[in-house]
């Protein structure tokens, strides 16, 4: 038995108490409490279902359900997702009913946050239905909503959000035993956690560490990581007990790996132990069957017996499909004691569990595949069952036996549509993954280019030789115009280019601050908005960055005031025109050009590139136009 199964059934059996518990309470709750409630404000009404979510068994889901169709009908499609979103916490809270009650739920939250722009509540509800996918052992669905909520988490900044997101994508790879995945999203959630100092999430993010180790069969490792989970625990969140419990838990499974079975038993005792202080001991009884495992391994055969028969009673009635590891292990301890006659009953309890496992998921298959049918062959069904009536023996024989064909033929239709699906879910998240991964990249280009930028900065302002100064100033200037670009895709929905207007703009202010010129100068954008690829815009945006660099350096002399203007439109698809102008002084005919040339020669040689063709005018300040033909582009 698993640590998760262990803490999901204490769960499960806790809230099954309080649900009767709260059953009887909810019998003081009479029809006019209900009506006071309804006959509150709608905003009261939500801020009733937030509070009583957890002991209004009796009377909730009628306040919900009218809660949802007062909201509906004020077309406010936010309040109308909260109203789904606490219903859905509700179903999920009690246990009472199925999983897709409460995926059924967020997913109409989910829809209406979508319908009213919230993207933090959108991204929160993404999350939330993919822990539910995980439950329901649906990870294709699970990790598509994972990476829906990650790229709204990054388009509001909300760091919490992504680690969590991160922790969560981890927990889906746990499921599918994919340790190495698992590891590379759990490094990326708990630098954030910490920087944040969000320990409790920390906390169960080392969980998934230990979880993950013991997959990998690093079982070293995964003990590292449970000393350090409970270093945090104690230090920053030691009201987490139930995170400690599963520690310890953990910790027995590690040393088992390394055949340290005492240690092993000690640590699963610990568990219990902790657990039993929280909850008491029928509760905590689950917990006894790790017990009884490290005994089996110790080869004290009866006390394993003993722990594994208390740990298995609280849940031997509901057929958790890791009961047929338990019986088995029931089994082998009867053998080693020679009480064959026992052995050969747990043997036999554990194969009918099997049975009743694969029985129940064929159920399952099958109610889905006739679900599906019945509702497009309603009529048709009718029409054969009228016909089937009035058949003989032999009529009614091969009826059913084409019956059967078209259920094979439904059910094999059905496994193609969902392998399929599955594929195309696998797709969708492998994608997902690797636009993460390269906006990843672009991060650590751009953050590689601002160091190298710093470092540039910090060999110039050593320096007192007024040439070498600049040119130290403009290749830094050109580093930050290519660092821009980078940090644009990164933070854009669309990796592959780079809308130029908004680019524009940001390297003009970074230009003006070199130069210290923002009081005296203005840089203004006057075209529309343009994406261009990245092939394109790199070249383009430091041929920009030289022309805006001359003319502050050289079109208004003594701190003179001006402007420059940037202008750029795209005619007939593939052609490109670029305007850099200036009111400053020109150029004076007859005078020798300035500088050392070196950035006149950079803007010629990236035309080359682009096939484009430069003219320059000189009146009333200096007007430099471009014409790139980027279907010819060398």
């Amino acid at each position: 038995m698993t640590p998760t199964r262990s803490t999901v059934l204490i769960l499960l059996f806790y809230l099954f108490n309080q649900t009767f518990a709260n059953a009887q309470k909810s019998d003081h709750y009479s029809v006019e409490v209900k009506d006071s409630v309804l006959a509150q404000p709608i905003d009261s009404v939500l801020t009733w279902l937030h509070k009583h979510y957890n002991h209004e068994i009796g009377i909730y889901p009628e306040v919900a359900q009218t809660g949802i169709e007062r909201a509906i009908k004020t077309k406010n499609k936010e309040l109308i997702g909260d109203f789904y979103s606490a219903f859905a916490e509700w179903y999920g809270y009690h246990g009472l009913y199925s999983r897709d009650s409460v995926i059924k739920h967020s997913l109409r939250a989910l829809k209406n946050y979508e319908l009213s722009g919230n993207e933090q509540k959108t991204a929160q509800t993404h999350r939330s239905v993919a822990y539910d996918y995980i439950n329901e052992r649906q990870i294709p669905e699970a990790q598509s909503h994972i990476f829906k909520a990650i790229e709204l988490y990054e388009k509001v900044e909300d760091q919490e959000g992504i680690a969590s997101s991160y922790r969560m994508l981890a927990n889906s790879y746990i499921v599918t035993k994919d340790a190495e995945k698992a590891l590379k999203y759990l490094d990326l959630a708990a630098p954030i956690f910490r920087d944040t100092e969000s320990y409790p999430s920390l906390s169960y993010t080392y969980l998934g560490y230990i979880n993950a180790y013991i997959l990998a069969g690093q079982h070293k490792k995964a003990l590292k990581a449970a000393d350090e989970c409970l270093r945090i625990v104690n230090e920053k969140v030691p009201n987490e007990v139930f995170v400690e419990v599963r520690v310890w838990n953990f910790k027995g499974d590690a040393y088992l790996g390394l055949d340290k079975n005492e240690e092993a038993l000690k640590a699963y005792q610990k568990a219990y132990d902790l657990c039993v202080i929280q909850i008491g001991k029928e509760r905590s009884a689950t917990w006894l069957t790790q017990v009884g495992w490290a005994y089996q391994k110790l080869g004290k055969y009866q006390l394993a017996i003993d722990n594994l028969l208390a740990g298995i009673k609280a849940y031997e009635e509901k057929d958790n499909e890791n009961i047929v590891a338990d019986y088995q292990k029931i089994a082998e301890c009867y053998e080693a004691l020679r009480d064959y006659k026992n052995a050969l009953i747990y043997t036999q309890k554990a194969d009918a569990a099997q049975q009743r496992l694969y029985a129940s998921k064929i159920e399952s298959l099958e109610n889905e595949a006739v679900i599906k049918y019945e509702t497009g062959k309603k009529d048709e069904a009718l029409a054969a069952q009228s016909e089937l009536l009035a058949q003989k023996n032999r009529t009614q024989i091969i009826t059913l036996t084409a019956l059967g064909i078209l259920v094979l033929l439904l059910a094999g239709l059905y496994y193609s549509f969902r392998k399929n699906q599955k594929a195309k879910n696998e797709i969708a998240v492998k994608n997902a993954e690797n636009e993460l991964l390269l906006k990843e990249i672009h991060h650590r280009v751009k953050n590689n280019l601002e160091m190298v930028k710093s470092l540039i900065a910090l060999q110039s302002a050593q320096l007192e030789d007024s040439p070498t100064k600049d040119a130290m100033i403009a290749s830094q200037n050109r580093v930050q115009s290519m660092g821009i670009i980078h940090q644009k895709l990164y933070q854009g929905t669309n990796l592959g280019s780079i809308e130029m207007k908004d680019y524009f703009i940001n390297l003009g202010e970074g230009i003006l601050d070199s130069f210290n010129a923002e009081d005296k100068v203005k840089i203004e954008c006057a075209m529309d908005q343009l994406e261009l690829d990245v092939d394109t815009a790199v070249p383009i945006g430091l041929i920009v960055n030289e022309l805006l660099t001359n003319a502050l350096k050289y079109a208004f002399p003594k701190n003179d005031e001006g402007k420059i203007k940037i202008s750029m439109s795209r005619e007939g698809g593939r052609v490109i025109r670029l305007n850099v102008s200036d009111n400053g002084i020109g150029k004076i005919i007859g005078h020798k050009a300035q500088g050392t040339g070196f950035g006149s020669r950079l803007i010629q040689l990236l035309t080359m590139q682009l096939n484009g063709e430069m003219q320059e005018k000189n009146e009333k300040g200096t007007e430099i136009s471009f014409t790139f033909k980027l279907d010819q582009a060398a």
